[in-house]
């Protein structure tokens, strides 16, 4: 089975979108804590011309605190945050739609000064956005796009394009040929998005896409639905995971069946798992999101509305595309 992926480094996806990795804990898992030492920021915000009474009161509403994708983006916001002296209020919503809902509500309540979210339910979570924008706190969406003119501003990647990227990758390692299944995330926005990009290039390309398993953003159940996948699928070629839970359960379930030498697989956000896979040559591409510059974009975006500054209403930061070739330039964002 031919191994290499036709895929550049650093390649980016201007189209602003988004991003999703998950798990459900309220506690960070072994691994997920992002490094002592950060990136730097690409940009700073321009703050307040006059001193306030006090910091400003910036509230950021997650996922969940255990995927290390959102770790790395509230590490980011945070750094950001002390440098400009603003208390930045970190809130998990625990995967769960309604938590995210309660929590902005609640900030809303307490009149801080500017919202980040990282959408579980771009739809479900509108009502709340608009309640904000009705207090006239200005919202900052991160990862995760919601199409609704009560955001100000978006900081995302573009996932279809990301799915489409990937695909066409595999389209050249494949030749376009056999068929490949996909651990998705059926409850989750942005992991459909990008199922269905990858699903139309390599469709369009003469591929075939058997079974789709749903792992519900949650690494133990996207591996046993990949452990399912596999043993109903003895002859499946190629696997392609829409996230990080999605991509860390279809690893564990390729090493536990022995399938490495056997199966390809591609997917989206690096792990630990991701990294040795990427090693030993059977993940042979993971589309990557600079979570950090998320972090630090969104945080300057917040800080900049809530001084009444102007900000760029999207946002979009480059994907980059990570390969067994390219892998140990990419290591630093597993670094504790």
């Amino acid at each position: 089975m031919k191994r290499s992926l036709a895929l550049t480094a650093g390649a980016c996806l201007l189209a602003l979108a988004a991003c999703d990795s998950a798990a459900p804990s309220s506690d960070a898992a072994p691994g997920s804590q992002a490094p002592s030492e950060l990136p730097a920021p690409s940009a700073q915000p321009v703050g307040c011309a006059e001193p306030a009474d006090g910091p400003l009161q910036i509230g950021l509403v997650t996922i969940n605190l255990q995927a290390l994708f959102f770790n790395q983006i509230n590490a980011a916001a945070q750094a950001m945050a002390e440098e400009q002296g603003v208390d930045l209020q970190i809130i998990s919503g625990n995967d769960d739609s309604v938590t995210q809902a309660n929590a902005i509500d609640t900030l809303v309540a307490d009149g801080v000064d500017a919202i980040i979210v990282a959408a579980i339910d771009t739809e479900g979570i509108k009502p709340s956005v608009q309640a904000a924008d009705a207090a006239g706190i200005p919202v900052v969406a991160v990862d995760a796009i919601i199409d609704d003119p009560s955001i100000d501003a978006q900081v995302g990647t573009a996932n279809s394009e990301g799915g489409a990227l990937m695909a066409e990758a595999l389209l050249e390692q494949s030749g376009g040929e056999g068929e490949v299944g996909i651990v998705s995330a059926l409850n989750s926005t942005i992991q459909l998005e990008r199922q269905q990009g990858f699903e139309d290039v390599v469709t369009a390309g003469g591929m075939t896409v058997g079974t789709v398993v749903d792992g519900k953003n949650v690494q133990e159940t996207a591996q046993t639905a990949a452990e399912n996948l596999l043993t109903g699928n003895p002859d499946l070629a190629y696997v392609y995971a829409t996230g990080e839970p999605a991509l860390i359960g279809l690893a564990a379930a390729v090493r536990g069946q022995g399938a490495q030498d056997r199966v390809d697989v591609v997917g989206w956000d690096l792990s630990d798992p991701a990294v040795q896979g990427l090693r030993d040559g059977w993940i042979t591409g993971v589309v990557q999101q600079q979570t950090f510059e998320f972090g630090y974009r969104a945080a300057a975006a917040a800080i900049d509305l809530a001084c009444g500054n102007p900000v760029e209403a999207d946002q979009p930061v480059p994907t980059e595309i990570v390969t067994p070739d390219n892998v140990d330039d990419y290591t630093f964002y597993l670094e504790d």
